[in-house]
């Protein structure tokens, strides 16, 4: 590797801890058959093991983590009792309403995120004073996400919480904006991190409480439709004014995104939320509720949805700048290089999230993510080989791809997995805690073998680490389609 492209890589292997972490926070149709394809009734299994084994039919069972939950009536896909009546369609305007939520809140919460690095930079501030902030962020991020997701279920205030967890963002914004501390601005981006990682489950419990468990698989579709099209808007606008203006108006952005945000959940009524099927209570109220920590502990699919998805981001998060900064280094223009590679992902994210609903519908979500899988293999191939500035498309395209089908197919399967313990809120958020486990680690390993093997040696390492992911999944397939996978 060029002498002048080694400070480079190790630079980068602090600086992209951020697009983990933004990936991490910024990461359902009625179902007549069983997860499998069998129309069948709930299996009465109490261990754990036969748990993780239960059919999940249309008005069947759901596992938790000492057995599966007491059926539904028949008909009822919202894996509720009498006790708890299935939502009812939500009208057309809370459903816009969750789409304008979604779409203004991808600037809001990235803030100033996204240019938190070359702002530090042109203050002066060294490669391993920035990367100390983004990574104090990326850890507070991984310990919170998992309390904010048990705060969500326990709430009745979800609202509340998209708002708090929203002005909380833009006011951190601001102080990054306006201070030049060290540890100001690392609370600050701490805050940040912090309010990131309570939306996301946040938004979840908002939308099963509007449209339950049978219209989730759809309503979560549209709605990353739109936050993936919210990112791109949201970056090209950010983008233009800050070339314009300074990063001032970068903020000043984020603080209108914020109130169009807040705006649009408030026009959710509170009284359409069903907080029972916003956290997958149990049908039953006789039956005992289950502890937390034991639903992540016991639950076999769930653990098995977190070693998989920790697999895929350790392999992906570092493949985007890691491969803008091979192109850059044959001399391509690093701006235009820099801006397609989000630009070219974000747009094929829309349809993929689109796709991804459709798949899941059709065949379940276990099918779903194993396409996403095995993306990223065939993604790291191409980049080990072609390190070109048209390499950039199909590198990026298969980026989409992936992250548009598991923001979909991930939180829908955990939803389903979960449903009936009462905690899918707080399982979510473990999920997300090992998704950004991966995807802090990954630029210190991609970096690391990049200044030391080269560029095409990172990437099919990258590849290869990803491909547990492919092992772990198809090794459980049986037990994720019983716990509501898919085919």
């Amino acid at each position: 590797m060029p002498s002048g492209i080694r400070p480079a890589v190790t630079g980068w292997a602090a600086l992209t801890l951020k697009r983990s972490e933004r990936t991490l926070f910024c990461s359902i149709g009625p179902y007549a058959h069983s997860a499998c394809g069998t129309l069948v009734s709930a299996q009465r299994d109490t261990s754990p093991e036969g748990a993780a084994r239960a059919p999940q039919a249309a008005s069947g069972a759901q596992l938790s983590a000492g057995g599966p939950v007491a059926q539904s009536n028949e008909g009822n896909n919202q894996g509720m009792a009498s006790d708890y009546p299935p939502a009812p369609m939500a009208p057309t305007r809370d459903r816009v309403a969750l789409y304008a939520v979604n779409f203004f809140m991808a600037d809001m919460e990235a803030g100033m995120g996204p240019f938190l690095g070359v702002l530090l930079q042109s203050r002066g501030w060294s490669t391993g004073a920035i990367g100390g902030v983004i990574t104090l962020g990326a850890v507070v991020g991984m310990l919170t996400v998992t309390p904010a997701g048990a705060l969500v279920d326990a709430t009745t205030h979800k609202r509340a919480c998209v708002i708090v967890a929203g002005l909380g963002a833009v006011t951190a914004a601001g102080v990054i904006l306006s201070s030049g501390h060290f540890w100001v601005i690392a609370g600050a981006q701490a805050v940040m991190c912090i309010s990131g990682a309570t939306i996301a489950p946040a938004l979840i419990g908002i939308t099963l409480g509007l449209v339950g468990q049978a219209r989730f698989n759809g309503q979560n579709g549209r709605n990353q439709a739109f936050n993936h099209a919210g990112n791109l808007a949201g970056a090209a606008i950010a983008g233009l004014l800050g070339w314009h203006f300074g990063y001032a108006a970068v903020f000043w952005l984020a603080a209108g995104f914020a109130a169009l945000t807040i705006v649009a959940v408030l026009a959710i009524p509170a009284r359409r939320i069903n907080h029972h099927l916003a956290r997958g209570d149990a049908p039953s109220r006789d039956q005992p509720r289950v502890k937390s920590m034991r639903v992540l502990l016991r639950s076999r699919p769930l653990l098995a949805v977190a070693g998989a998805v920790t697999l895929f981001h350790l392999g992906n998060a570092a493949m985007l700048p890691l491969y803008g900064l091979a192109v850059v280094a044959t001399n391509a223009n690093p701006f235009t290089t820099v801006a397609s590679t989000v630009v070219i992902a974000q747009a094929v994210m829309v349809p993929a999230s689109l796709a991804a609903m459709r798949i899941a519908e059709a065949h379940g979500y276990w099918l779903a993510i194993l396409i996403a899988f095995a993306a990223l293999p065939v993604r790291a191939l191409i980049a080990s080989n072609v390190i070109t500035a048209w390499g950039v498309i199909p590198v990026q395209v298969l980026d989409g791809v992936g992250a548009g089908i598991l923001s979909v197919a991930v939180p829908g399967l955990v939803a389903r997995i979960l449903n009936g313990t009462g905690h899918i809120n707080i399982g979510q958020g473990a999920i997300m805690a090992a998704q950004g486990l991966g995807g802090a680690l990954s630029p210190v390993l991609g970096g690391v073998a990049a200044q030391t093997f080269g560029f095409p040696t990172a990437f099919a390492l990258l590849g290869g680490i990803s491909l547990g992911s492919m092992i772990i999944w198809l090794a459980c397939a049986s037990m994720l389609c019983g716990a509501g996978g898919g085919e």
